[in-house]
Formats: C-alpha cells, structure tokens, sequence
C-alpha cells in the first residue's frame, strides 16, 4: 500500500506555504496529467502545493522542478500545484484503492462549453490514485477517464453544472511488477473502487 503523503511547507514570497509530499519507497508506475513529469512512465516522488489565488508563472513546469530541488528530491517525480490549502486534503479508500484528493471549485466550468475562453485560474480538483496491481497501459488511460468521470458525477450531485476546473490534474499511480490487470473502466475490478473513492473524496472536498 503507498502511504499518504507528508505534509511539509515552503518559505515563499515571504509566506510559509504547505505542500504535500510523496516519497515513494520504490519507484511506481505513473500516468498523470501534471504540469510537471506529465505522461506515462516511472516516477520516484509526487508533490502538491498550494499556491496563491493571483499565480500566475508562466514556467509552472520550472516552479515545480525547483521545489522538487529544494525538497531535496531526486530522479523523475511528479509536481501539481492548486489555488487549495492543501492541509484540507481528503483522502478516502475502497477495496485497496486509495486517493487523495484536494477540491478547489471556485471557477467551475462545463468542458464543453460553446464559448470557453482561455482564462485559466488555479482552483484546481487534484486527484492522485493509488491502485495496488500493475495496470497496463490502456487500462491506466481508462482509470484516469473512470476518476474524471467519477469526479463529475460528485459535481452533479453538488448541484453544479459544472465537470471541472480548467487546471484540473489526474494521477493513477501502480507498481510496476507483478500480474497485469487489463481494464480501469468502472465496473473492472479496480476501475470499480477507483470511481467510489474519487466519487466520496469530490464529494467531501471543500468549495
């Protein structure tokens, strides 16, 4: 099982700042929608920090590279960063499944509106999933729609109209040995708890 995360903080801008962190005890197998260490493939760390609510770095990808630094964090790893005070990270599990969740909807927006404009702001639903069997590839793409679906399903059931934020990031994390499940959809045999948890975290994360 991977443990949750440690919270730590960081001085910036003449304010302590918290941040979540994962140390992996070995690497594990990612699929991640991040800004920093995005994609597929092996990953050794994960972090994410809040930032404030007026963000607006043009390199969030160098940012997160320098905490990393600073953390003194080595090898590929993932960084996330969110408008949330991640101190109110809600973490859920079902059937093995783990996740954790930090829930910032102060700009919701349909996905497919008819005029999206381009503003981005950094609310942000964070999810990062832990599944304790290897995933295969096509089954980790899947688990990362069956969270996103999970998660619009608590968003209408919070009566918002609403499937995101425009910065939402999704993590699916696995060992990478061992037997090789092939689906993620929501009625696999891990896809299943994976849409439970995200649904129950969404849900209990605050606005």
């Amino acid at each position: 099982m991977l443990a949750g995360p440690a919270l730590t903080r960081r001085h910036e801008d003449g304010q302590d700042v918290p941040l979540l962190l994962w140390r992996f005890p070995e690497p594990l197998l990612a699929i991640s929608s991040a800004v920093h260490g995005g994609g597929l493939g092996t990953r050794h760390w994960l972090i994410n920090a809040t930032v404030p609510m007026s963000y607006a770095r043009p390199d969030p990808d160098t940012h997160l590279a320098a905490l990393a630094t600073g953390l003194g964090l080595t090898g590929p790893g993932i960084g996330l960063l969110t408008g949330v005070d991640v101190t109110e990270v809600v973490t859920t599990a079902d059937d093995g499944v783990h996740v954790s969740a930090t829930v910032g909807l102060g700009a919701p927006i349909p996905a497919a509106s008819p005029d999206p404009g381009f503003g981005h702001h950094p609310g942000t639903v964070n999810i990062v999933v832990w599944v304790p069997q290897r995933l295969s590839d096509g089954a980790l793409v899947n688990a990362v729609a069956t969270a996103t679906e999970a998660k619009a399903q608590a968003l209408a059931e919070r009566g918002l109209t609403a499937t995101g934020t425009a910065t939402d990031a999704v993590v699916v994390l696995c060992p990478i040995g061992g037997p090789v499940a092939a689906y993620g959809g929501p009625r696999s045999r891990w896809g299943a708890p994976l849409a439970r948890a995200v649904h129950q975290a969404v849900l209990a994360g605050s606005f």
